[in-house]
């Protein structure tokens, strides 16, 4: 899939909690109104600890992309949340269980990166347990938090989260790094201009679903992202 996708679908929202399937997109914008919708929907976008701020990252492992970003945070002792993918476990077995290793935490994102509003009930329920089958197995650690392709949800996802006692986790700030015109400048600014305490902010170490090098430009950015929050006082914690 192309950095396009990561726009609101095309595809009817019929069949899916319309407000659940749109969430993730309307989030950034949205932010203050939407609480009300959050809560029935067992959905969050704001760390456990409501302090400091969640480091997370989608898509991987990623070859190259995560040993770049496990090395900077590393070397700026600095933990954070991967959300992992079925498919790229299998690719990256090692990977997976470095991240690990590393002491950083894993969630679900899926198997398959794919919206789900285009999915039917089965496949969903089949994706992510395909996807939980490969995390487990290469990490010997069940994730307890999941977040879908895109921050697209539908009730199938839900419905599966829920029964499996799973927090589903967004974000509140982006960098919107997965775009072809993306820069570490525009990466920083855009998840770093409005953080409250607990926030949740999204990146990428991965470009298999977006424009290609982008994890480049996140890796370069991500120094400059931990040192302009650690001089506004913000400490990372655990989602």
């Amino acid at each position: 899939m192309s950095a396009l996708d990561h726009r609101i679908p095309a595809a009817p929202v019929a069949g899916a909690l319309a407000a659940g399937a749109l969430l993730g997109y309307m989030l950034p914008a949205l932010a203050g109104a939407l609480p009300a919708l959050r809560a029935p929907l067992g959905v969050e976008d704001r760390n456990s600890a409501r302090s400091g701020y969640t480091l997370t990252f989608d898509d991987g492992p990623h070859a190259r992309g995560t040993p770049a970003v496990l090395e900077i945070l590393r070397r700026e002792r600095v933990s954070a949340t991967f959300f992992l993918v079925g498919e790229q476990v299998q690719r990256n077995p090692l990977l997976a269980r470095e991240i690990v290793d590393a002491g950083h935490s894993i969630g679900l994102h899926c198997h398959r990166h794919r919206n789900l509003l285009r999915l039917g009930p089965r496949q969903v329920a089949q994706d992510i347990s395909r996807a939980l089958e490969c995390i487990e197995s290469a990490t010997g650690r069940s994730p307890a938090l999941y977040r879908p392709p895109y921050g697209v949800l539908n009730a199938a996802a839900l419905a599966v989260a829920r029964r499996r006692g799973w927090r589903t986790l967004l974000w509140s700030n982006w960098g919107r790094d997965w775009e072809a015109r993306a820069t570490p400048a525009s990466i920083t600014l855009k998840l770093t201009a409005e953080v409250a305490p607990g926030a949740v902010l999204l990146l990428h170490d991965a470009d298999d679903y977006s424009a290609p090098g982008s994890w480049e430009r996140t890796a370069a950015a991500l120094p400059q992202v931990l040192e302009r929050l650690a001089a506004r006082g913000l400490a990372p914690v655990g989602a």
